[in-house]
């Protein structure tokens, strides 16, 4: 499949004297290109009583940056015709953009000003913490995120389970004082990634990226940080959330291994056959064959050092009990194993995913950053479907018989509290 199917394509790395690290994949069979930017400012970096702060700094930087303010920014963007997203993420704060080859360059000018000099306006800073406080408050408002919020509290320990969002306190204490802060402390090259996919040279984009960043001065890792960084238990987050409702929302997570991990990709193939699809079992079994809740799905989520496989249903209160308890049989039996039939239907959506992933500078752009964040290093698509095609339901099993699904967490939110089987 890698071989005959994807093109084979070169990845570039260049460290820059202040360690930020610039990945590019040149490809000109395309008309476009995209770049990721990670720089590492996260919900895990706020202050315990300012939670929210990476969110708003991500939201100031856009208010204004070098010689642009609000509106000259924004317009700038519209007139290259930058397609661009920024997410606040537990580590990492990123921010993505894809244009025409052509603007590729103006593109980066401007994005070099909005994390090395954005200018956090003062008169700006209520706006910001309005939409951030709209931001929280349509988290609260869709019961389905508000449970999974509250499930990754209780199942990763603090500061790991954290919400971007923040809290209302937080957010409500946030000074501009606070927001200046975090960038100076946070916005640093020692530890920015930049991944870059499309039509480019790639030595002339070196030397564009070394004008842009070369001057950017490393700093030191706040001291601050390692106070908030503490391995203890989760807090004490509640197993349920009253909800006055007919309808009632269930998670379930478990620990598996993180991305870096060798066995990364059996997991997650293990996971692909639990929920991945129309013959995935979860929706086989909870869903059509039972007919017991409009969703479910399991999803593996990692991050540097840790991970968790979350499993989410929604259903009536009535059969609330029932979905849980058909849903917590359903992972355990993944631990007896998986066919190679329900292998072969993962792989085909895999390679469907890889060839598609081709065609999009700004996915590829994003797998640039998130695999040297991960690994150290960044992975091509062929190398990507070398590995896909030599899983095996034999190969799966075996990481199953040693790390079958177990130390379960769970969170409800509904009318009435539920409980996992007995025997947990």
């Amino acid at each position: 499949m890698a071989s005959s199917t994807l093109q084979r394509r070169a990845i570039r790395t260049h460290q820059l004297p202040n360690q930020m690290v610039l990945l590019g994949e040149p490809t000109e069979s395309v008309q476009s290109a995209a770049f990721t930017l990670l720089v590492p400012s996260g919900s895990s970096t706020d202050p315990d009583d300012r939670l929210g702060l990476s969110s708003m700094l991500c939201d100031m930087a856009l208010r204004g940056a070098g010689s642009r303010d609000s509106r000259a920014l924004i317009n700038d963007l519209e007139v290259l015709g930058v397609e661009r997203s920024e997410s606040v993420g537990v580590s990492q704060t990123s921010w993505s953009a894809a244009t025409l080859a052509e603007n590729l360059e103006e593109a980066l000018c401007i994005y070099a000003d909005i994390v090395r000099k954005p200018q956090l306006p003062a008169e700006q800073l209520e706006f910001t913490r309005q939409v951030c406080m709209q931001e929280l408050r349509s988290v609260e408002d869709e019961p389905a995120q508000k449970l999974m919020h509250a499930l990754r509290r209780r199942t990763y320990p603090e500061p790991w389970g954290r919400s971007s969002c923040g809290t209302q306190r937080g957010l409500a204490e946030c000074t501009l004082a606070d927001v200046r802060q975090q960038w100076s402390g946070y916005y640093r090259p020692n530890g920015a990634i930049l991944g870059v996919a499309g039509n480019f040279d790639w030595p002339q984009l070196v030397d564009r990226v070394e004008g842009l960043f070369g001057d950017w001065p490393p700093s030191r890792i706040p001291a601050g940080q390692n106070q908030a960084h503490r391995q203890g238990e989760a807090e004490n987050f509640p197993a349920h959330l009253s909800h006055d409702s007919n309808q009632c929302h269930l998670g379930i997570a478990f620990p598996t291994v993180p991305y870096r991990h060798e066995d990364y990709l059996q997991a997650w193939a293990a996971v692909g056959v639990l929920s991945n699809g129309m013959s995935s079992r979860l929706f086989t079994e909870v869903r059509e064959r039972r007919g017991l809740c409009y969703t479910v799905y399991a999803s593996l989520q990692t991050q540097l050092d840790r991970a968790r496989v979350f499993c989410y249903a929604g259903t009536t209160a009535e059969r609330a009990q029932e979905t849980l308890d058909v849903t917590y049989a359903e992972l355990l039996r993944l631990g007896a194993g998986i066919e190679q039939q329900e292998l072969a239907r993962l792989q085909a959506h895999i390679k469907s995913g890889l060839i598609m992933q081709q065609e999009s500078t700004s996915a590829r752009s994003s797998s640039l950053a998130r695999d040297w964040y991960h690994l150290g290093r960044a992975r091509t698509l062929d190398e990507i479907g070398r590995l896909v095609d030599l899983l095996s339901s034999d190969t799966i099993n075996h990481y199953l018989d040693k790390n079958p699904p177990a130390d379960f967490t769970f969170a409800t939110l509904g009318p009435q509290p539920l409980e996992l089987p007995v025997g947990i």
